[in-house]
C-alpha cells in the first residue's frame, strides 16, 4: 500500500493490535516499565504521550513539503519537544501530585523512540488524516498497554485501583509488583498472552483460509 493510501481503519487498528507499540514493536520500555507501578501513573503517562503523538503528527504531516530533508530529525525533535514541554506544564497546574510522581518521565518523552519513529515512519509522508489516525491508534494502544501493566501492578502490589481499596484487610500485597521486577514480570507475562492470542489467531485464519 504505497504513500498516502491507506484506508482509516488500517492505519488505526494496526497500532492497537498489529503493530501495538509495547506488545509487538516493543517500544517506549521506559515509560512503561517505570511509571506503572499504578493505573493512575500508567494513565497520566498514557494521556500526555497521546497528547504529544497526535499533535506532533499533525504539525509534522501539515509541514511535511516544507521540511527539508537534511534538517528533518532535528525539526521533529524540535516539535516534539514543544509539546512536551506544553504537557509537562498542564500537568503541573492541574495534577501536580501526578506530576511529581512522573517526575523525569515527562521530560523523556522528547526521546520515546515511539514518536520520533511515527513522525520519520508514517507523519512525514501521509496527508493529515492519515498522519491523525495513525497518531490515535499507535497512541491508544500504547494506552492500553500501559494501563494493562498499571492495573495488574496495582491490584496485586497494592490491593486497590485507582486508589480505590478491592481486597478485604486480611489481603497481603505483592510488594514486589510495584517494584521494578514487578514492572518486568507483568510485562513479560502480558507479552506472552499477547502473543499466544496473536499466534492462535494467525492459525485460525489459515485453516479458515
Amino acid at each position: 500500500m504505497g504513500k498516502d493510501q491507506h484506508t482509516d481503519w488500517d492505519v488505526l487498528i494496526k497500532g492497537l493490535w498489529r503493530e501495538n507499540p509495547v506488545f509487538v514493536a516493543v517500544l517506549g520500555m521506559c515509560p512503561t516499565l517505570a511509571v506503572t507501578n499504578t493505573a493512575i501513573n500508567s494513565l497520566a503517562m498514557a494521556a500526555a504521550t497521546f497528547f504529544v503523538l497526535f499533535f506532533s503528527s499533525l504539525l509534522v504531516s501539515l509541514l511535511r513539503k516544507v521540511i527539508a530533508k537534511q534538517v528533518r530529525i532535528t525539526t521533529y525533535i524540535v516539535i516534539i519537544a514543544t509539546f512536551v514541554s506544553l504537557v509537562d506544564m498542564l500537568l503541573a497546574a492541574l495534577v501536580p501530585d501526578i506530576h511529581k510522581e512522573l517526575g523525569a518521565f515527562i521530560a523523556l518523552i522528547v526521546v520515546n523512540c515511539l514518536i520520533l519513529g511515527r513522525q520519520e515512519a508514517f507523519a512525514a509522508k501521509n496527508k493529515v488524516g492519515a498522519a491523525l489516525m495513525d497518531a490515535i491508534g499507535m497512541g491508544l494502544g500504547f494506552a492500553i498497554a500501559l494501563l494493562m501493566i498499571g492495573v495488574v501492578r496495582e491490584i496485586l502490589g497494592n490491593g486497590s485501583l485507582f486508589d480505590i481499596p478491592i481486597f478485604g484487610t486480611s489481603f497481603e500485597p505483592w510488594i514486589i509488583m510495584i517494584l521494578p521486577p514487578g514492572g518486568f514480570f507483568t510485562l513479560g507475562f502480558l507479552l506472552l498472552l499477547f502473543n499466544a492470542v496473536a499466534l492462535r489467531r494467525t492459525k485460525a485464519n489459515a485453516v479458515t483460509s
